[in-house]
């Protein structure tokens, strides 16, 4: 069976990731696995460079400045980068032989259409908390973090959407939100 964990910045994914992990089930991030992918597949760094500009990698390191500059300019270009990226990160969690993958950005990327996936569980906290959490994290503005919100799809949109919610809202214990889930995905 394979699960997706997603949900909005600050929701705590990562959080319930560890959670998992300290259970003996393995996440694949497609976050890390996307900047590991453009790190070191010379396929991928071609197809950014050819999409993006030559001035994207230096070195074989890419240049996040100039990648973002790119991505701000439009819609258009969002989509373009996703269609070289995602379908890599796709191959590579099917290669991984990994049954759980995490991301964030798992129904707004068309991601959950790209590979198999039997059941999702969406990470949700109040919104207050997850704006504090962002702030806190990245050390950014209020401002900022809710312009990284507004580009996420509406977490009541995600969480209808999803088959499972653990609830990270700092009351209820995270932990036993965990076992209760593992219990039920392997009925």
């Amino acid at each position: 069976m394979i699960v997706a964990l997603t949900g909005g910045i600050g929701s705590g994914k990562s959080y319930v990731c560890r959670l998992l992990a300290e259970r003996g089930v393995s996440v694949y991030d497609c976050d890390a696995h996307a900047k590991e992918l453009m790190r070191t597949s010379l396929q991928l760094q071609q197809q950014l460079s050819a999409l993006v500009g030559d001035g994207v990698f230096c070195d074989g390191v890419l240049q996040k400045a100039v990648l973002a500059e790119y991505l701000l300019r439009s819609e258009e270009h969002v989509l373009a980068v996703n269609a070289v990226i995602h379908p890599a990160v796709a191959r590579d969690f099917e290669q991984s032989g990994q049954s759980w993958l995490e991301s964030a950005i798992l129904f707004d990327s068309g991601f959950d259409r790209r590979t198999h996936i039997d059941k999702v569980v969406c990470v949700t906290a109040p919104e207050e908390e997850r704006i504090r959490r962002v702030m806190v994290r990245d050390g950014i503005s209020r401002e900022q973090t809710l312009g990284w919100m507004a580009r996420q799809l509406p977490q009541e949109e995600v969480l209808r959407r999803s088959d499972y919610e653990i609830i990270n809202d700092g009351i209820r214990p995270l932990a036993p939100q965990v076992d209760s889930l593992l219990s039920l995905i392997s009925e």
